[in-house]
């Protein structure tokens, strides 16, 4: 087996100028009529991002803020995957893997990774310290390179599992995600559930149950509404990734404008936020995210999960998820299935909170209460 090589993330300085150069040549298309944002991405925010994107983000000073922690790269299922890997500060700490989803990246959690990796530093217990193992999605960031296989849910799963069993050595651990990182998790405690001492979630991989639209709970009947207004708005994004993911592939591949527009936009509509992304996430922190897209020319390769679910089964198998499960419900979520439809995919549930204020992005969001949520499911399950 290929053992894993230290990673420092060091983009070309011509890279940099090469992005500077495209932004300044930035052609906007005009503003749809109707209400900013009815559409898409506003035009007027597009235009501030792109000029804060060329002439003042320090994308140096975000590379430093990755490369501060500890990375690697090895060669697993046929590529380079890409992960951080932070050792907690405790007596007898946790491995814990974090996977995120699309749009984001590693970046969405360098928040979140010292306050569970070192919660004494932030008033909590040393006990309950994690070692934190981030990849990248495979196809995502620095875990692609041009030509490289594409993997499904599923198959993310089982690179994920032979990383922290085969390759780190964890007999057991512990995993959390949202968005695609959701269903990995989720598809991790179905299938090797052996590997897993629970799982930990701010989404949840449920499917549409045709016994919860015959008799609904007002609860279930407020979801149908969700979902169908979700199904109809806000699914376009889905069908083109997942059925023409090339040829969107050229215009973001070679328009950071039109990568930044595509992106923005579902950060604006997903995280918890006041009519401005950064009323809930800061901009270098969006900036950075997409930078890394640029960079690394990720961008079509990021949506095969999106081909893969769209054309074949659904990746948690018959008999659901069966370890011990917890559920963080963010306000701004995409979706909130309720609780009854849940149990149907998720057997043994052992804390459900709602939470405040967060959105679909709550490793970015909100930190410190998604940190504390992870921290207090985890300290029961813990071996003793």
């Amino acid at each position: 087996m290929s053992k894993p090589t230290p990673f420092t993330l060091n983009i070309d300085d011509a890279q940099i100028a090469d992005l500077r150069e495209r932004l300044a040549r930035t052609r906007f298309p005009d503003q749809a009529p109707d209400a900013a944002w009815t559409y898409g991405t506003d035009v007027s925010y597009l235009k501030d991002l792109v000029a804060d994107w060329r002439d003042r983000f320090d994308w140096r000073a975000q590379e430093a803020r990755l490369n501060a922690l500890p990375q690697f790269k090895v060669r697993l299922h046929g590529i380079d995957l890409h992960y951080l890997q932070v050792p907690g500060r405790g007596p007898k700490p946790l491995p814990l893997l974090l996977s995120h989803g699309w749009p984001g990246s590693v970046f969405e959690f360098l928040e979140l990774i010292p306050r569970l990796t070192d919660p004494a530093r932030f008033g909590g217990d040393a006990a309950d310290a994690f070692t934190v193992i981030a990849p990248s999605l495979p196809g995502y960031g620095l875990s692609f390179t041009p030509g490289q296989p594409r993997f499904s849910v599923e198959q993310i799963a089982d690179a994920f599992a032979e990383l922290m069993t085969g390759v780190l050595g964890y007999p057991r651990f512990a995993a959390q995600g949202g968005d695609w990182g959701a269903f990995i998790t989720s598809r991790l405690g179905a299938v090797h559930a052996d590997k897993l001492v629970g799982i930990h979630l701010n989404l949840l991989a449920v499917r549409r149950d045709p016994k919860m639209l015959a008799a609904p709970t007002p609860e279930e009947a407020r979801f149908a509404d969700e979902l169908a207004h979700w199904l109809k708005e806000e699914t376009g994004y889905q069908w083109i990734q997942g059925t023409r993911p090339q040829t969107l592939a050229f215009g973001l591949t070679d328009s950071p404008a039109g990568l930044a527009a595509w992106i923005a936009e579902k950060f604006r509509a997903w995280s918890d936020n006041d009519g401005m992304i950064e009323d809930a996430i800061s901009r270098d922190h969006l900036l950075a995210n997409i930078s890394l897209y640029w960079f690394t020319g990720a961008i079509g390769s990021s949506f095969w999960p999106y081909v893969a679910r769209m054309h074949g089964p659904w990746p948690i198998p018959d008999g659901g998820v069966r370890v011990p499960m917890g559920y963080a419900q963010f306000p701004r979520e995409i979706l909130k299935p309720p609780r009854s439809l849940a149990e149907r995919m998720y057997t043994d549930i052992r804390r459900w909170s709602v939470m405040p204020r967060g959105g679909h992005f709550a490793a970015m969001e909100q930190p410190e209460a998604l940190a504390r949520e992870i921290v207090e499911f985890f300290r029961p399950l813990r071996p003793r």
